[in-house]
């Protein structure tokens, strides 16, 4: 038809009918063509559609298998189930996927022929139609760290109501999870939790026990007090030596008795009675012998037992007495007394000379080698910190003191160069502890801990002297313990939500230091936050830092960084630029957790958002969340964007 047009146009004939009848399969041509493009381009949009439909089923179907048969069928019941030839005036329709990647990536691949409806009139019966498309997994995996604010401030009742901030915050998480699990209710994604609830120090001990009991310091510098005593030197009595025995025998006092009639008889003169009276009795035994013991101490100190035996003995007189009428009598009385013999087991004192420590009073400095060895196991160990130095039995809560760091006014993070200063080896999140004693964590022993003080006119003040007699017992703060990442149930997240207490001060680079650290896939814990799903997606990884309050760090706790009027890990001279300091390692720990992919978010609870936390947070994921249910907003916002399961193409 082209060639005959051709000749048409180069004709000079002045004939319009030929033109007329030339024109008729151009105008088929024009219309037709149109209808059937409409045809095609619908089939091929369809197809695409079924194509991306497949992809999507097979990789939601993807398990630890792979992308195994059936995946496969998964992927070609879906774009069946789209695609549809008799609708659509198609045929030859084929469908196939693959994966280079174990599932990862789905690729495919669907072709079918649509047949033209106009166009065949002029020999164009079938047009080709191709597409490809791709299916993977994106935010349908979510790690999630809630880094809390524990602070004290977080029990303060919300303005208007009976609830406090903590309370609310508890509520809120309760709203976020239960948003999370509906979202994902009936897919294959896998959602984990971790949580660094954080004041001034953090409960991470039993996760560094439990991962490496190494990676914690058998000894440790505490500001503390020790204990002074006297040396007391006595002369102890231990007992007595062997006895010397000795005894004697003595006569009791005589005592007479009353006058008896012997007989009835009278005599006439005394010798005739006498003649009568009968001779007198002797001395004899009379009765049983009685005996007692005493012990005594004599003027000498010596020790003397004596035993005492007493015999009665008695005798008779016969005596002649006149009476009244002049006539004798004979009568008698009996004389007693007891014969006693005492024994004496005579011992000398036996002393030793003994030293004792008498307490005198307190000393207050640091102490560079604090045996933790066995404290840092969780087991009961005793020091002399009671009342006069008395043994104490303490047991650790769980809560750390950093490790080696850094006092710098200059603290920053690049994706390029890291952490700078690379001295400051608290900041470095990936960090695994090694044999080197500056790489590890100490256990914060609460109990131990005393700032200095000086009296001056009446007053009492800090005072930076290495040595003092008096102190003040340091304020300690310990959260709820952290938990590494893991999947839970509503349960389990409830009952964490509900352990949350209110108590210390506000260090919001503790919090994102650990939160970073126990999350990062290259960190100490990197075997627990690296586990793959077992759906085979990738995982998005969120920080969710929720505040109520701007940095306030103090000078006189013990915080994770000592009592840092005396340590001065952070500050040069104990309290300059010490929050702005603190600060400055947030923000360069937040650039860090930007930059190994997390979202960060912020929230900014009953106090406002200040500067640094809208730095701290990524694009579009900070929030002010003045009351209750704005916070519930803000966390139901967090929710939606890190519990829906997504798939990119």
């Amino acid at each position: 038809m082209a060639r005959f047009i051709r000749r048409l146009f180069a004709s000079t004939g002045g004939s319009v009918l030929p033109i007329a009848a030339a024109s008729v399969p151009v105008i088929v041509a024009l219309i037709g063509g149109g209808l059937d493009i409409n045809r095609v381009y619908k089939a091929r949009n369809r197809l695409q559609t079924a194509c991306d439909a497949g992809t999507l089923a097979g990789r939601r179907a993807v398990t630890t298998n792979g992308y195994d048969t059936a995946a496969r069928n998964q992927a070609n019941a879906y774009f069946n189930t789209n695609f549809v030839e008799g609708e659509l005036g198609a045929t030859g329709t084929t469908f196939a996927t693959a994966s280079a990647n174990n599932g990862n990536l789905i690729s495919g691949t669907a072709s079918t022929t649509v047949q033209t409806a106009v166009m065949n009139l002029l020999g164009v019966e079938t047009i080709p139609v191709s597409v490809a498309c791709s299916a993977t997994m994106g935010v349908g995996n979510s790690d999630i760290t809630m880094v809390l604010d524990t602070t004290g401030s977080m029990g303060n009742t919300l303005s208007g109501t009976s609830q406090t901030r903590i309370q609310a915050l508890r509520v809120a998480m309760k709203n976020f999870y239960d948003t999370v699990a509906t979202a994902t209710q009936g897919s294959n994604a896998r959602i984990r939790y971790s949580f660094v609830p954080y004041s001034s120090s953090v409960n991470v001990g039993r996760l560094i026990y439990n991962l490496n009991p190494a990676y914690l310091a058998d000894t440790w510098p505490i500001q503390t007090r020790e204990p002074v005593f006297n040396t007391i030197t006595e002369r102890v009595f231990t007992g007595w030596a062997a006895p010397v025995n000795t005894s004697e025998q003595t006569y009791s006092t005589e005592t007479i008795g009353g006058t008896t009639q012997y007989s009835s008889t009278n005599y006439s003169s005394q010798a005739a009675c006498n003649s009568a009276r009968p001779a007198d009795i002797d001395w004899a035994n009379s009765g049983s012998a009685t005996t007692s013991s005493s012990t005594t101490t004599n003027g000498a100190g010596q020790q003397v037992v004596t035993s005492t035996t007493a015999q009665p003995q008695s005798k008779t007189t016969y005596i002649c007495q006149r009476r009244n009428n002049n006539r004798w009598r004979v009568d008698y009385y009996n004389t007693t007394r007891d014969f006693i013999t005492r024994n004496y087991a005579t011992s000398d004192p036996i002393y030793e000379t003994r030293t004792r420590q008498e307490f005198a009073n307190w000393i207050y400095r640091e102490v560079s080698n604090v045996d933790t060895s066995v404290y840092k196991t969780f087991a009961a160990v005793s020091k002399p910190n009671g009342s006069s130095g008395a043994a104490v039995s303490y047991t650790w809560g769980g809560c750390i003191e950093e490790r080696e760091t850094d006092a710098t006014s200059s603290i920053s993070y690049s994706s390029v160069t890291g952490m700078s200063p690379s001295t400051a080896l608290d900041l470095d999140v990936d960090l695994v502890p090694d044999g080197d004693a500056e790489t590890k964590w100490g256990p914060m022993w609460p109990e131990l801990a005393y700032y200095r003080t000086t009296t001056y006119w009446g007053n009492t003040y800090l005072t930076d002297a290495v040595q003092t007699s008096q102190g003040s017992r340091a304020s300690s703060y310990c959260p709820y313990q952290a938990q590494l990442l893991s999947t839970m149930n509503q349960s389990a997240f409830y009952g964490y939500a509900d352990a949350l207490a209110a108590a210390g001060s506000t260090y919001h680079d503790l919090g994102m230091l650990w939160g970073l650290r126990l999350s990062s896939p290259q960190g100490p814990w990197a075997d627990t936050v690296n586990i793959a799903p077992t759906n085979g997606g990738k995982v998005s990884r969120h920080i969710i830092f929720m505040t109520d309050g701007q940095m306030e760090p103090s000078n006189t706790i013990q915080s994770s960084y000592g009592i840092e009027w005396h340590d001065r890990r952070i500050t040069d001279d104990g309290s300059s630029n010490q929050a702005a300091r603190h600060t400055l390692r947030f923000r360069a720990l937040c650039d860090n957790a930007k930059d190994k992919g997390f979202r960060v978010w912020v929230i900014a609870f009953a106090s406002s958002l200040t500067s640094d936390l809208t730095y701290c947070a990524s694009s579009n994921s900070s929030f002010l969340a003045t009351n209750a249910t704005q916070l519930n907003s803000a966390f139901q916002e967090i929710a939606k964007n890190v519990g829906e399961l997504r798939v990119y193409q």
